[in-house]
């Protein structure tokens, strides 16, 4: 059975609507990608984005001496997670998908996206889905990934937010 985690990135004083165009901005993802480069290599490998929504595929690499010693067992290699989400189109509530795939992995990671408004500015919240298909590892292999991907995802809230606070300032 797969393990569940949510995850929700708060903008305060920010719109739905400042927070979807940064999603539109190559600039933005990229600077996303240079926090991530502090810890291994990260690339933006497609953004599409306009009135049909949004698409962007990112690339991930784990290497492999990085990883606990339960997932280097099962990679033979540096591990890369292609991750592609999905966004729909402006609204004043948007929804999407992401997944992330390792090629001859064990199992799938994946979830959905909602941005929506809030009293005091907005919401991206993240509902992630992992499972691992490896009997007896399986279990803690799926806590793990959700464990990780929160952190993923605060790192990437953080430069979301400088992002933000740049170009909208509040006060």
């Amino acid at each position: 059975m797969p393990r569940r985690l949510d995850y929700s990135a708060r903008y305060p004083l920010h719109t739905t609507e400042e927070v979807y165009a940064a999603l539109m901005n190559r600039d933005h993802w990229e600077a996303r990608m240079d926090e991530l480069r502090k810890y291994s290599p990260n690339d933006l490998v497609r953004l599409e984005a306009g009135d049909h929504g949004i698409t962007v595929e990112l690339r991930h690499v784990l290497p492999r001496e990085s990883l606990p010693e339960m997932a280097q067992a099962i990679m033979g290699k540096d591990m890369v997670i292609s991750r592609t989400e999905t966004y729909g189109p402006f609204g004043p509530e948007v929804t999407g998908t992401y997944t992330a795939e390792i090629p001859r992995g064990p199992g799938t990671l994946g979830g959905s996206t909602h941005l929506f408004p809030t009293e005091t500015g907005c919401t991206l919240r993240t509902s992630s889905r992992a499972e691992v298909l490896i009997p007896f590892l399986g279990r803690k292999l799926e806590q793990m990934m959700l464990v990780n991907l929160i952190d993923l995802f605060r790192a990437e809230a953080k430069v979301t937010q400088q992002w933000l606070d740049e170009r909208h300032p509040v006060g």
